[in-house]
């Protein structure tokens, strides 16, 4: 095994959270390596650059690293699992594949048991975040309108995206039934900013924006922490993490590019390998003192998976809709966010608004629903539904279920040996009363707006982009794996900066909170660094 020169810091992984804690410490001047398992994007080869970019979204350029199966990629066993990863890898990892839709945690999410008496409350709130979620939006370039009633106050640099088609039609609908909706915020340029060109609707933000207009930490963090003195390495995939006779973690084992195990020592690790990659690290690095897994003395690493269960529900209006032009969330409602009981759950759930699909998204899927028949009617039909699409979607809080899990699969492996992450998951109770009202409001809005051939995703199966939960924050070492700034309880030189720390989902995408959690992390470590190991 070859021995490289130790580092101050080693960061294992490179996409939101890794990019954001390298960018904030590199101005400590120590020495920060970054190594992730895939390489650096290159935009000219990103599929809308062609028109074959819809075609592409079912192949190489899936979500889902089983679909695409890319060498960089690792395979997950998800076959016990009612949702499917979806995931990236890559300098900028899943932020290359968002879609860019950035709501915040809200308030109340912090405070659930206090609230509502499921789940555990944080060990932070809020307000410990708020500068760091407005550092965030300065650096990702938020664009939106401040003054939401119902979602926490944004200052966005940017206005806006324009409501195009879709949005007027779905805003109309929402004043009809007196329920809110607001424009949302995006990290998609609507004007020249920060070396970005503003967003010129090359196509769906899904797969990747070969524009530059959307904001993924490759264009955004990553060149200034680089600037900063940042190193990193790609196409290096770890397999595990190392612990000194002390119970210190000492480096990490990976393999470079040629496939040659090498040991990379440091003084501090920090894991920002997502919800599923940084409990599969974990329990893969086992040693005399950590059999059960690194960090692991509460047995919660990998447990209390939460996905976000999307209920979506869509028709077709006879005005055009905006199809595949522009980022495709453009509205969202916080009309059923927060518990009221007479609906028959506790919790609840965001609505995003769907512009539309493109020409072969639709084909397909409405192929596999039945409401496009072959023959001579296929023309007229495909014609009426192809750029009249409205979709809905709940995006259902998930509450933390210890059966809910991450585990290493005893049979696949990776093209380097090392075992793949198991999901066992199952959608709860309380999660399918939050769909079925979240999917009879959306057929009560798309009815307002005049749709018909409605049909469901329930839930989307490909919809496991949230990855949240597996290496919880906590106070309690025996209630969850890192403190509350994010260092292990067992390994005082380990730090999680991604979504697996955190303690409840939320009922809204969580990139601006994973990134805001890495600042913070890393603002904690930086305040703290006399002590860090004390």
């Amino acid at each position: 095994m070859n021995k490289n020169d130790p580092v101050d810091v080693l960061i294992i992984g490179a996409g939101a959270s890794g990019a954001a804690v390298a960018w904030s410490l590199a101005e400590t001047k120590m020495h920060i390596l970054c190594l992730d398992q895939g390489g650096w994007m290159k935009p000219s080869e990103y599929p809308s650059t062609g028109r074959d970019w819809e075609a592409k979204f079912y192949g190489e350029w899936s979500t889902s690293p089983n679909i695409r199966g890319r060498p960089e990629d690792y395979p997950v066993n998800d076959d016990n699992s009612q949702i499917k990863v979806v995931n990236f890898n890559g300098v900028g990892g899943s932020t290359v594949m968002y879609t860019a839709h950035w709501p915040r945690l809200h308030p109340s999410d912090f405070k659930v048991k206090t609230l509502d008496g499921v789940a555990d409350d944080w060990p932070i709130d809020y307000d410990a975040l708020t500068p760091f979620f407005e550092e965030n939006d300065r650096i990702m370039g938020v664009s939106g309108l401040s003054g939401d009633p119902l979602s926490p106050l944004t200052h966005p640099p940017m206005p806006p995206q324009p409501l195009g088609l879709s949005g007027p039609l779905i805003g109309k609908a929402m004043n009809k039934l007196g329920w809110h909706w607001w424009p949302s915020d995006t990290t998609v340029a609507t004007m020249d900013y920060e070396g970005r060109a503003r967003c010129i609707n090359l196509g769906h933000c899904t797969p990747a924006c070969a524009q530059g207009a959307k904001a993924s930490t490759d264009i955004t963090y990553w060149p200034q922490a680089i600037r900063a003195g940042v190193e990193l390495k790609t196409h290096c995939r770890v397999r595990e993490i190392l612990t000194n006779e002390h119970g210190m973690a000492s480096g990490v084992v990976y393999y470079d590019q040629d496939g040659v195990e090498q040991f990379q020592p440091a003084e501090v690790v920090i894991i920002a390998c997502n919800g599923v990659g940084t409990p599969r690290l974990l329990l893969n690095s086992v040693s005399g003192r950590f059999p059960n897994g690194l960090a692991n003395s509460s047995g919660l690493v990998g447990k209390n998976l939460m996905f976000h269960p999307y209920a979506q529900i869509y028709g077709f209006v006879k005005e055009p809709t905006d199809s595949n032009r522009a980022p495709p969330t453009c509205l969202w409602s916080k009309e059923f966010y927060d518990t009221d009981l007479s609906r028959g759950f506790v919790r609840g759930y965001g609505i995003q608004f769907g512009r539309g699909a493109g020409p072969v998204f639709e084909a397909v899927a409405s192929e596999q629903k039945g409401i496009l028949p072959w023959g001579e009617d296929h023309h007229r039909v495909f014609r009426k539904l192809n750029g009249h699409r409205l979709a809905v979607s709940a995006i259902c809080e998930d509450l933390p279920e210890e059966h809910n899990r991450v585990t290493l699969d005893p049979v696949l492996k990776d093209s380097h040996g090392i075992p793949a992450p198991k999901i066992d998951y199952t959608i709860s109770e309380n999660s399918r009363k939050m769909m079925d009202h979240g999917l009879a409001r959306g057929r009560e809005i798309l009815e307002a707006a005049g749709a018909t051939d409605i049909c469901i995703n329930n839930p989307i199966p490909w919809g496991g982009w949230h990855l949240l939960g597996t290496a919880r924050m906590g106070t309690d070492p025996s209630r969850s794996v890192v403190n509350e700034w994010g260092r292990s309880h067992d390994v005082k030189n380990l730090f999680i900066v991604d979504g697996s720390v955190f303690v409840t989902s939320g009922g809204v995408n969580p990139t601006s909170t994973i990134q805001a959690i890495a600042l913070y992390v890393a603002d904690q470590m930086k305040q703290r660094l006399a002590n860090l190991f004390d």
